[in-house]
């Protein structure tokens, strides 16, 4: 006879009730929105990261680099973080991580100390968003409707708040370090309230199906979609990363302002994910997805020709509207993926999509040294034409 082992992630249980999903899914909500937060008070400080430490382009690429490489190397273990502590105890706990390095940031004494200090929050942040994301994908799946893209809306919304009231404390001069504390407190905060609403287990797999793996390593299927999250993380990560400091830097927008850049770009990414879960049902994903990289092609090209700080302003809403369907997407193509628990597929192409932001710092600053940001941004440019060429290539939803 053999026995069936639960986790805190794929226990049978009866399905929860209506009632037991919507607050699941409000918290859920929560969840993605404080992630969003953390990213876009991190995105208007970089500049603060810069001047503290005394950084020029490529010593602050290798801070952001430090991040990145932690948010890779912690997607190994990812599935088998998950699946032990539950979606709910891993957030809960990455929550806290995040808090606490965020608050820290500029107060090391020396950059010695900040690099690991950014590997602890890069590695964090990403076992977050697997938790989050698998938390999300069985809701969808459970409650029997697309809710993903509104999810990443969240996180999307998240960031355009976190970046606009971080510019609005700059320009009442409340002082960097105070604002981060302020922002990693209430994240953490406000995770171990929200997070008591999430599920207590996700479904267990179809018995055809067999059993889970809680780690997979990206090839096939799951190394198609790996490659496609690469190429929009790519985009995305030197958007949240550089876009303040470009407008700063090379069109001489003071930081307060520039930091609106940030928020047009996360808002109009919010907007357009809130509208995302209505497109998928309507229109083949593949087509959806070349249609808006493209669009975030066009328009970030029309960004670095034009040079005009305004212009730059609603090019950069256009370039988080083209790159708002592709994460929620690809990692909801990734769980369809037989053969994996959620927490692995996710993780699995996320550790190819990170690599975005793993080779994304240290390239964007390399570029920067030799020639300009301004070229360097046009790493943009490519990455999202790449997607819009190659989008053919996703595995689309059974309709």
């Amino acid at each position: 006879m053999t026995t069936t082992l639960t986790s805190p992630l794929t226990g049978a249980a009866a399905p929860p009730s209506p009632s037991r999903l919507s607050r699941a899914r409000t918290a859920t909500r929560a969840l993605f929105a404080m992630l969003g937060l953390v990213g876009g008070a991190w995105g208007v400080h970089i500049p603060s990261v810069k001047a503290q430490y005394g950084l020029d382009e490529a010593m602050l690429s290798l801070v952001l680099l430090s991040a990145a490489a932690g948010a890779v190397v912690s997607l190994f273990t990812a599935g088998r973080v998950v699946g032990r502590l539950g979606a709910r105890g891993a957030a809960r706990a990455c929550a806290l991580v995040m808090g606490s390095m965020l608050a820290l940031v500029l107060h090391w004494p020396s950059l010695a100390l900040l690099l690991p200090a950014m590997l602890v929050f890069g590695a964090a942040m990403s076992l977050y968003d697997v938790s989050i994301n698998a938390e999300g994908s069985a809701l969808e799946m459970l409650g029997g409707r697309a809710i993903m893209s509104g999810l990443h809306g969240m996180f999307s919304l998240g960031a355009m708040a976190g970046a606009a009231l971080a510019a609005g404390l700059l320009r009442l001069e409340v002082a960097p370090e105070h604002q981060l504390a302020g922002f990693g407190l209430l994240m953490a905060l406000a995770v171990l309230v929200a997070a008591r609403g999430m599920l207590d287990t996700h479904p267990a797999p179809e018995p055809h199906e067999g059993p889970q793996a809680h780690f997979a390593w990206p090839r096939g299927q799951l190394l198609v979609i790996g490659l496609l999250i690469f190429a929009g993380m790519s985009a995305e990560g030197v958007m949240y990363d550089w876009c303040v400091l470009y407008l700063k830097q090379e069109l001489g927008m003071p930081q307060a302002q520039a930091g609106l850049g940030y928020a047009a770009f996360a808002g109009a990414m919010a907007l357009a994910r809130f509208a995302g879960d209505r497109l998928r049902a309507r229109c083949p994903e593949d087509q959806l997805l070349a249609f808006s990289a493209g669009l975030s092609a066009f328009a970030m090209a029309v960004v670095l020709v034009s040079g005009h700080p305004w212009v730059s302003l609603a090019g950069y809403a256009l370039v988080g509207a083209g790159l708002a369907p592709v994460v929620p997407i690809l990692y909801n193509a990734a769980t369809r993926v037989p053969g994996t628990s959620r927490a692995a597929a996710i993780a699995s192409v996320s550790s190819i999509g990170y690599s975005g932001f793993l080779i994304g710092p240290p390239l964007i600053g390399a570029i920067a040294h030799a020639l300009s940001l301004s070229a360097a941004m046009g790493v943009v440019v490519v990455a999202a034409s790449l997607l819009s060429i190659f989008s053919h290539r996703v595995p689309t939803a059974r309709r």
